[in-house]
């Protein structure tokens, strides 16, 4: 489904405001990977002929245009999840319609999952690179560089917790600076050798291919990281909508990188030395260290753009039941998005500093950084080729031939890549492995939860019916029953009962439904029914970019005509124990052991629903898996 708001930004007055925020959240990334990607190529390419660095400026700029221009630009913004985008709402736009698709959910899934190993390399790769051009203001700190990024990282992850709403502010106008020096420097490079502009025909790129043989080949995986970050112009749709994210591209960014790109390759052709940080090279002299501490204040952005992303991917994996509870904390009321994971937070800071420590300069870590964009970038290739037949209703041939070029150019940059796994490439997809590991083991988990605890269901007549005839007491006040079970007695209510031999007076049975649309609007949240005298049957949808407050959720059923005072609830929590079943028909040992592992170390529901700690009564439970 498409949704028209996605439009909408172009026809309002704050579309230009839009696009300036935009640059500060969407363009970090890819903003500042002129810092390392044209000296990874050249190291590459183990020439500087002018055949050569025309072959990879032709490359740079074409990839920028198909990658980015045209696939996500183009296509991939236009497939939009009730305005959001991403590979995570792709897959459950995607997952709803028909049941039981599996490869498109592992898809999806393993996707999201090696955006993680992105986010931890991104901070690292950035920052070092941004500092080693103090290697050439004086090369005497060279042995600072590496003690400084830890520290800017270690500050960067210790600030999250406070939120950025405020420094947020800033990241656009710094950004918009950004682009406008890279753009300048690159103006002064192409006057040095206005001939590099020859390498706009996409000629000399393909010529280098062709006629560069296996070294060819490898340099792809360089020429890659220029793209790095243009899945952010299709996962942040939802902050801005797509409108301001285009303008922000084809006016500054796209121009900017093409610049930059342009005039490194040019002082290169001028004759400027190669060795250390080329991008520093189209700076004069007086004005490096400047230059220096905007580029570490830009590659911070990127940074935080990343943590937050990752946040916000945690929280859609979270609602549509792939990752365990975790603690999630809203850091300011300007915006949905400002929030804090501080599980997934400490996770990221030690693996980004890990990373920093052991692979020491940004051009060791530039083999680990390409395999899991590239993988992410091909997997959504994939889902956008279902998209176009399913959604848009294109014929097989035109969705294949789109679809196909862009097949071709991912799995030709992934295949690049897969040639640096031993180099650090293993990293990623360690990373991302491990991920797909909690979220399908958590999946399996609560899956089989739900239907152990579903088992044997009791009609709700009947079961009222049996209360009467015990004449179990019914004592004041109301309780509130969290539930997978719609149309039966809650499993939970039937243990409180059977264990104490009483009921409130006023009984709501609430199941909490995310639905695969981000966002619920509250007109159609609830869904009530009085199935018998004081005992009501609730549904409640949110979307899975909404979090559910449960006490919130009490206020608005009691303005809908249910007789309860919510300072007066009783919320009762089913706390599952898991054991291994014995008739040899549960889940293999190995993901009973660990989903036990995860569920032990999960938030508690009451606290991630917001639910009062003094209106809370947990019913421990053993459940055989």
């Amino acid at each position: 489904m498409t949704h028209s708001s996605t439009s909408e930004p172009w026809k309002k007055p704050a579309l230009l405001a839009a696009s300036v925020g935009a640059l500060g959240v969407v363009f970090g990334d890819i903003g500042t990977s002129p810092l390392y990607t044209f000296k990874t190529v050249l190291d590459l390419t183990g020439g500087h002929a002018a055949p050569t660095i025309l072959g990879v400026i032709s490359l740079l700029v074409w990839t920028l245009v198909i990658v980015t221009t045209v696939k996500y630009a183009g296509f991939a913004m236009r497939i939009d999840n009730d305005g959001e985008g991403g590979i995570l709402a792709l897959m459950a736009l995607l997952g709803v319609k028909r049941h039981q698709r599996p490869l498109i959910v592992a898809t999806g899934l393993f996707g999201a999952a090696l955006i993680y190993g992105d986010g931890a390399i991104t901070p690292a790769i950035s920052v070092l690179s941004a500092l080693e051009g103090l290697n050439i203001v004086a090369p005497s700190l060279q042995h600072y560089v590496l003690p400084l990024t830890v520290v800017i990282l270690l500050a960067l992850f210790a600030l999250q917790p406070m939120g950025t709403a405020k420094i947020g502010r800033a990241f656009g106008p710094i950004m918009a600076l950004w682009f406008l020096t890279m753009a300048t420097l690159g103006l002064w490079g192409i006057t040095q050798h206005p001939a590099i502009l020859w390498a706009l025909n996409p000629y000399y790129g393909i010529h280098y291919l062709v006629n560069g043989g296996g070294s060819g080949f490898l340099v792809l995986g360089g020429v890659f990281l220029c793209v790095t970050g243009a899945e952010a112009l299709y996962a942040d749709m939802g902050h801005f909508g797509a409108g301001p994210i285009k303008l922000a591209w084809s006016t500054l960014v796209f121009p900017s990188l093409v610049l930059n790109y342009a005039g490194q390759g040019a002082i290169v052709l001028a004759g400027a030395p190669t060795e250390g940080n080329i991008f520093y090279r189209l700076c004069p002299p007086w004005l490096t260290l400047p230059l220096i501490i905007l580029s570490t204040v830009a590659t911070i952005i990127a940074s935080q753009s990343i943590i937050t992303g990752a946040f916000s991917m945690t929280r859609q994996a979270i609602q549509l039941g792939w990752m365990p509870r975790l603690k999630i904390r809203q850091t300011s009321q300007e915006g949905y998005g400002q929030i804090y994971v501080g599980g997934v937070n400490w996770v990221l800071m030690l693996v980004t500093i890990g990373l920093a420590l052991g692979f020491g300069k940004s051009d060791n870590l530039a083999g680990a950084y390409g395999i899991a964009v590239s993988a992410t970038m091909l997997m959504t290739t994939g889902l956008l080729f279902i998209a176009m037949r399913e959604i848009w209703q294109w014929n097989l041939a035109i969705s294949g031939a789109i679809a196909g070029l862009f097949f071709v150019v991912d799995a030709s940059f992934f295949a690049s890549n897969m040639m640096k796994l031993f180099d650090g490439g293993y990293v990623p997809l360690i990373l991302a492995a491990m991920v797909y590991t909690i979220m399908y083991v958590w999946h399996k988990g609560i899956t089989a939860v739900a239907l152990r605890l579903g088992e044997n269901p009791v009609p709700i007549d009947s079961f009222f019916a049996d209360l009467a005839e015990a004449r179990i007491s019914r004592v004041p006040g109301t309780a509130v029953f969290l539930t997978r079970a719609k149309a039966n007695t809650p499993p939970v209510m039937q243990w409180y009962v059977r264990h104490s031999h009483a009921l409130h007076e006023r009984v709501l049975a609430v199941t909490l439904d995310v639905a695969s649309t981000p966002y619920i609007a509250a007109k159609d949240r609830l869904s009530m029914a009085e199935m018998a005298p004081n005992f009501w049957v609730i549904t409640a949808r949110y979307g899975f970019m909404q979090k559910p407050d449960l006490p919130a959720l009490m206020s608005l059923i009691a303005t809908r005509g249910c007789p309860i005072e919510t300072h007066e609830l009783t919320y009762f929590i089913g706390m599952e124990k898991i054991v291994p079943r014995d008739d040899g028909r549960g889940l293999p040992r190995w993901i009973e052991g660990l989903f036990n592992v995860l569920l032990r170390n999960s938030a508690r529901v009451t606290d991630y629903l917001h639910v009062p700690p003094d209106q809370v009564v947990d019913i421990g439970r053993q459940v055989s898996i």
